[in-house]
């Protein structure tokens, strides 16, 4: 069965354009406007889709971590439980960021952490559901959110090949729209721990699910690499700058480099081709220019026997082309050539022992 995935109306495979996600995360700051600031962003430089994290923190953390001190520089509360409410939307947000996204024409979607945000989310039609790295091995909220019957997108960071095995096994008997991320959860994640190769493996392993890359690196050169081992959804973190207050803002895109990473993507997706080898008319130019010809090295008279001596390649290549040259030794001229005239087959005719002495040896 060929892997394939419809997020809302884009149908996502091996042949298709990459399919780009804006993780928006909590960039927003828990600003509606600013959550709107961000979409409008990301629809404007390519993105295919924007996402954001929904959480129901009072079912999500311990009394413990939610009540935590949380006091930093990057703090939206007094603790982790308060930081964590700040930066949520309710369900009349959602809504009013969904009809956003929709006047944009770019999908929405989020991830769930919980199985109380997955049910959330589904009130509210979500065209798709990520599940996070840190959710892999949770596979009550897996069954959960497969069952709700929308494409899946899962990430990998952290994760044993034992891990995303599992949770194929989990989701594929109730869901069959899925996509794999290879994911390293270092934030950010340095290179030399991207692991890329494991999305060719993915796509060994797992011939009937969609794989993707999502990218905690800095810059836009890593999902270029992805897309061509064959990842087809793209996920980087996005944001309006950097330099706001957040944890993810430091590796996240902003707005021209998300610009520049759709940009390379679709001209990586055009440059690849059907794997058939083509003559192009735009190379007949550069060939006439740069490709050769046969042409005679000296003056000879008519009936002269061509030898090896007497013939070379030269541009430009408008006549015969050199890998001809077997066929035309030992053939006779019909008439004299100079040096550097073309030698071409109407010229020729089979040599005879007649005319093959006296000509050679007058010209010897």
């Amino acid at each position: 069965m060929a892997r394939q995935l419809t997020i809302a109306d884009r149908v996502i495979s091996d042949d298709s354009a990459p399919y780009v996600i804006a993780e928006i995360g909590h960039n927003h700051q828990g600003d509606l406007q600013t959550a709107k600031d961000i979409f409008r962003a990301a629809a404007e430089n390519g993105a295919s889709a924007v996402k954001l994290q929904k959480r129901d923190n009072r079912a999500l953390f311990t009394r413990e971590m939610f009540d935590k001190p949380y006091d930093n520089e990057n703090s939206f509360g007094a603790t982790y439980g308060e930081h964590r409410e700040a930066l949520e939307f309710d369900k009349s947000e959602y809504q009013e960021l969904a009809a956003e996204a929709a006047r944009l024409n770019v999908t929405f979607f989020a991830t769930a952490f919980d199985i109380p945000s997955a049910d959330f989310l589904a009130e509210l039609q979500m065209p798709a559901y990520k599940i996070s790295s840190g959710d892999l091995k949770n596979t009550p909220l897996l069954t959960r959110v497969a069952s709700i019957g929308k494409p899946m997108v899962i990430s990998t960071g952290g994760a044993t090949m034992e891990d995303v095995q599992r949770a194929y096994d989990v989701i594929l008997p109730i869901n069959t729209q899925l996509c794999i991320l290879q994911c390293t959860s270092g934030y950010p994640a340095v290179n030399a721990e991207l692991d890329l190769r494991v999305i060719a493996t993915f796509r060994e392993h797992f011939p009937d699910a969609v794989i993707g890359y999502s990218g905690h690196d800095n810059g836009i050169a890593m999902p270029l690499a992805a897309y061509m081992l064959g990842a087809r959804v793209i996920e980087k973190h996005f944001t309006l700058s950097r330099s706001m207050k957040g944890t993810d803002h430091s590796f996240s895109l902003e707005p021209v480099g998300m610009k520049k990473m759709v940009r390379d993507l679709e001209r990586v997706q055009l440059a690849l081709g059907d794997g058939r080898k083509k003559v192009y008319a735009s190379e007949a130019s550069p060939m006439l220019k740069m490709g050769k010809k046969l042409v005679v090295t000296r003056d000879l008279p008519a009936g002269h026997v061509l030898a090896a001596a007497d013939v070379t390649a030269k541009s430009p290549g408008d006549g015969l082309p050199p890998y001809r040259l077997d066929e035309i030794l030992g053939k006779a001229l019909t008439r004299e050539l100079h040096a550097d005239d073309a030698v071409t087959t109407d010229l020729l005719s089979e040599a005879t022992p007649t005319s093959a002495g006296p000509a050679n040896r007058g010209a010897a």
